[in-house]
C-alpha cells in the first residue's frame, strides 16, 4: 500500500539581501493509499511550499527532516525520478509551453512515468474518454499545452493528467482555485474517481471549503505558520467555515 511519510520537515527559500528564510517549521504528515486528506490555511501559511518541496522544486531547500514514498527516500531523487516513483503535483498556477500540444505532452509524460510509449490507438482511447469523463472537448488535444487555457481549462486538464498518469499519491495544490461551480463539480468528480480505487492517496491543499462540499476529506489539517497546528476529521472544515483560521494564526504564530 503507498504511504507517503513527512517527518519533521523544515524548509527555506532564499530571501534574497536577507538570506535564507525558513518557511517549514517541523511538518509531520502521512498519506496513504485509500485516504484523501485536506490540508487547509490561510495564504501565506506555507502550503504550496509544502508541495513544492515534496516535488522538488530548485527554490525550496530541505534544511532538515525527511520524505519517503514506500520507505524510498524522496528528498534523494530528482524531480523526473519522483515522478517515475508515483507521486504527481497539480500546480496552482500551471505554465504555458508553446509548441507542445496538449496530447504529445500527455503521451510523452506517459512514457516516462510507464517507461515504455503506450500504442498510439490505446492512448487515443484512453485519452478520450478520460476527456469525455471531464467534458473536454475532443479539440483540446491538439492546443498548445495551457496557452490561452481559462482558469478551468488548466485545472480539468491537471486532472486529466491524474487520470492517465495513475500516480501513487497525487497533491494537488489549489486545485479549486479560479474555477466557477460547474468546472469545480467536474474537477471534483475527476479527484474523486482517481481515489475510488482505494491504490492511491489525496493531499488536497486548499485555503476554501467549497470544494470539500464534493470531495470529502477522510482528514483535515489546518496548516499555520509554516506547520500543521490542529487535525481532525470533515468536522474540522465545517469548524473553519464557521468560524475562519484567526485562532489557528495566533496558535501557529506562538508555537
Amino acid at each position: 500500500m503507498a504511504t507517503l511519510e513527512i517527518r519533521d520537515l523544515h524548509v527555506s527559500v532564499d530571501g534574497g539581501t536577507d538570506g535564507a528564510k525558513e518557511i517549514l517549521r517541523g511538518v509531520d504528515l502521512t498519506v496513504r493509499a485509500g485516504e484523501t486528506h485536506a490540508l487547509m490555511g490561510p495564504n501565506g501559511s506555507g502550503k504550496s511550499t509544502l508541495a513544492y518541496a515534496i516535488a522538488g522544486h530548485p527554490k525550496y531547500t530541505v534544511t532538515s527532516g525527511s520524505v519517503t514514498l514506500d520507505g524510498e527516500d524522496v528528498l534523494a531523487m530528482s524531480v523526473d525520478e519522483r515522478a517515475r516513483a508515483g507521486l504527481f503535483l497539480a500546480m496552482q498556477y500551471p505554465v504555458e509551453v508553446p509548441g507542445v500540444s496538449v496530447s504529445n505532452f500527455l503521451r510523452t509524460a506517459m512514457t516516462a512515468v510507464r517507461g515504455e510509449a503506450p500504442k498510439l490507438r490505446d492512448f487515443a482511447k484512453e485519452m478520450k474518454g478520460a476527456m469525455s469523463e471531464l467534458q473536454i472537448d475532443p479539440a483540446f488535444a491538439q492546443r498548445n499545452l495551457n496557452e490561452g487555457f481559462s482558469g478551468g481549462e488548466k485545472k480539468r486538464h491537471e486532472i486529466l493528467q491524474l487520470e492517465l498518469l495513475k500516480p501513487k499519491i497525487a497533491v494537488l495544490d489549489e486545485t479549486d482555485s479560479g474555477l466557477d461551480v460547474d468546472a469545480l463539480k467536474v474537477v471534483s468528480e475527476g479527484v474523486n474517481r482517481f481515489g475510488a480505487g482505494g491504490d492511491t492517496g489525496v493531499l488536497l491543499i486548499t485555503h476554501y471549503t467549497r470544494i470539500l462540499r464534493y470531495v470529502k476529506p477522510d482528514f483535515v489539517h489546518v496548516f499555520a505558520a509554516g506547520r500543521i497546528v490542529a487535525e481532525g476529521g470533515s468536522e474540522l472544515a465545517d469548524l473553519l467555515e464557521d468560524e475562519g483560521y484567526e485562532k489557528f494564526t495566533k496558535a501557529g504564530a506562538s508555537q
